[in-house]
């Protein structure tokens, strides 16, 4: 589920959903703005492994377990990649 697995193909793993999430949030958006984004990339770029909003969500929560984004004000935020340990 995590990674990809022979009934998970890689482009729907969540590490790659989450992966495809950070992409949208290059600036701060509301959850269903990125949820529309998410949407109108992976048709733009032929992934036709099908994502819901559930999985969009454990995508959420995985990239949110590891630190990469946050809800500030109902708004999800990219955290730096370069900011060190003790910034976080």
């Amino acid at each position: 589920m995590i990674t990809p697995t022979k009934g998970i193909a890689p482009d729907r793993c969540l590490l790659a959903v989450g992966a495809q999430v950070l992409l949208q949030l290059d600036e701060p958006r509301t959850v269903s703005q990125t949820w529309a984004r998410l949407k109108s990339w992976r048709a733009d770029q032929a992934h036709t492994s099908p994502v819901s909003f559930e999985w969009f969500v454990l995508a959420l929560d995985i990239l949110f377990a590891m630190g990469a984004v946050e809800l500030v004000q109902d708004v999800l935020v990219a955290r730096s990649t370069d900011a060190a340990p003790s910034e976080r």
